[in-house]
């Protein structure tokens, strides 16, 4: 049975939102990367792109196997093989470490993601089982840097941050980050204290805090776009890998 679904311009732009000489660019890191080797199996029945074209439009819909299957034209084992394959292969690139003599703005956060694996998430404060995934943007390009591995949605954000690797890789950059961040060495706003109010300069270097820190909410708001990342129902690492994977994908859409 053959499918509908081809490394096309309109079904990339379509699914990926990026247009064919970026998507081109991706298929050469998963080249480089080893995705056009063997699957430990038969021969692949779809091309490298056909395939990274799959997993983008399973991580953009969260359609099943069963469903992604009659699509490709392929079995949805074999929709299962190419995603378990190839998900890890999105991963994001390590940033550049920052430059001495240059002024660098950085913004983390953390949001909640739902997910299925009682191993990977926990009963959190929106009573669901939820991750806690933390990114880090530039600020000015407002381009993901950095993300660290899912932690149970029950850990505070500061707690996270201090058991993740993003403390060493933002050393020697300047980032901001909201209240939950007290206490981190992070630059956050300035706090309230019974009987004592803010002063005017500190209402105003909140405010500014909070347009910029606007930024990272924003690079949430679109990356859940991505329906992987609003209802999880894989296990082990794939929460980790599709948050990879779609801030890669995010980054290549926002140079486009």
């Amino acid at each position: 049975m053959g499918g509908v679904l081809r490394a096309e311009s309109l079904w990339v732009e379509t699914f990926t939102g990026l247009r064919m000489d970026r998507f081109e660019k991706l298929l050469r890191v998963v080249r480089e990367r080893g995705g056009n080797g063997p699957g430990g199996g038969r021969p692949w029945c779809l091309a490298l792109a056909d395939r990274v074209l799959l997993v983008a439009v399973y991580y953009r819909t969260h359609l099943t196997m069963r469903q992604l299957a009659p699509l490709s034209g392929v079995s949805p084992a074999t929709v299962c093989r190419v995603i378990q394959r190839l998900g890890p292969l999105l991963a994001l690139e390590p940033a550049p470490r920052p430059v001495a003599d240059v002024d660098r703005l950085w913004i983390v956060d953390g949001t909640l993601i739902p997910v299925r694996d009682r191993g990977v998430g926990a009963s959190s404060r929106n009573y669901r089982f939820s991750a806690n995934v933390q990114l880090i943007i530039n600020a000015d390009s407002r381009l993901v840097v950095a993300s660290a591995r899912p932690a149970p949605g029950n850990k505070a954000d500061a707690h996270v941050w201090r058991e993740s690797d993003l403390p060493a890789a933002a050393a020697g950059t300047t980032v901001i980050a909201d209240g939950a961040y007290l206490g981190t060495g992070l630059i956050v706003p300035h706090r309230k204290r019974a009987g004592r109010p803010l002063l005017r300069g500190q209402e105003e270097d909140n405010a500014e805090h909070r347009q910029v820190r606007a930024r990272v909410e924003h690079t949430f708001a679109r990356m859940k776009n991505w329906k992987i990342l609003r209802d999880c129902r894989q296990k082990g690492d794939s929460l980790h890998h599709a948050v990879q994977a779609v801030a890669t994908l995010h980054n290549l859409a926002m140079t486009g």
